[in-house]
């Protein structure tokens, strides 16, 4: 009986380190680049998040995000569901799949050729199909709840967190593509600073983060919650 418990609370243990570990990644992203290419390599602030791979930070903006890929790809929650259609595993794997495929497949550079063009149109297929699923995972997975459970006011709370970055990462994605539309130079005129897609993606990505860190109880931990996670948490 004794051992029982302690599997059960290493398990605990590791998916929430695991969880923090990947909010960490998604809230300091944005940071690590754009500091790091401006203090190391004296790189202006970029277009997007995704032009830091022509930067000396390549290698970390790849790293980054085919770990957190292969996160995803390998979450599956407390415990198994089964197989059923809908299974809300397959959305962490595509997700997952998503994130790889933005790494590995970059935005186009200025002045690309045919191919660089072709490739540029697969990465922004990637990082709308990304986008879209974090928000998905934030505003539907990430909120389902047992019926039959109590809710404790933490969890409440929490559940409270996650619909704001999934409202968030929507928002954002929602202004990229307005932005996408209008000319620059309106652009450029309307808000009055450079590389506003830079900090929307940034937002996304930050969003994403706290959403992890908070399913990871680094935000508004309560053990009665935590408890009530080991039976009714599939996120």
């Amino acid at each position: 009986m004794q051992q029982s418990v302690n599997d059960a609370n290493t398990l605990v243990a590791g998916y929430m380190a695991l969880r923090r570990a990947v909010g960490m990644l998604g809230l300091t992203l944005p940071f690590v680049l754009g500091f790091g290419a401006w203090l190391i390599f004296q790189t202006g602030l970029q277009e997007t998040v995704s032009h830091y791979y022509y930067t000396g930070m390549r290698n970390i903006f790849v790293g980054v995000l085919c770990a957190i890929g292969v996160f995803l790809m390998n979450y599956t929650g407390y415990k198994q569901v089964g197989d059923r259609p809908g299974d809300p595993r397959g959305v962490f794997h595509l997700s997952g799949a998503f994130a790889i495929g933005v790494a590995l497949f970059p935005t186009s550079p200025n002045d690309p050729t045919t191919l660089e063009q072709i490739v540029g149109i697969m990465h922004l297929t990637f990082a709308a199909a990304f986008f879209g699923t974090l928000a998905y995972v934030s505003l539907v997975l990430f909120t389902r709840t047992d019926p039959a459970q109590t809710l404790t006011a933490r969890r409440r709370k929490r559940i409270q967190i996650y619909r704001i970055c999934g409202w968030t990462i929507l928002t954002a994605i929602a202004l990229i593509v307005l932005l996408g539309i209008l000319p620059d130079g309106l652009v450029q005129g309307l808000l009055g600073i450079d590389n506003p897609v830079f900090y929307l993606e940034s937002v996304v990505v930050m969003a994403f983060g706290f959403s992890w860190l908070t399913k990871g109880r680094m935000i508004l931990l309560d053990l009665e919650s935590l408890l009530l996670d080991m039976h009714e948490d599939i996120g």
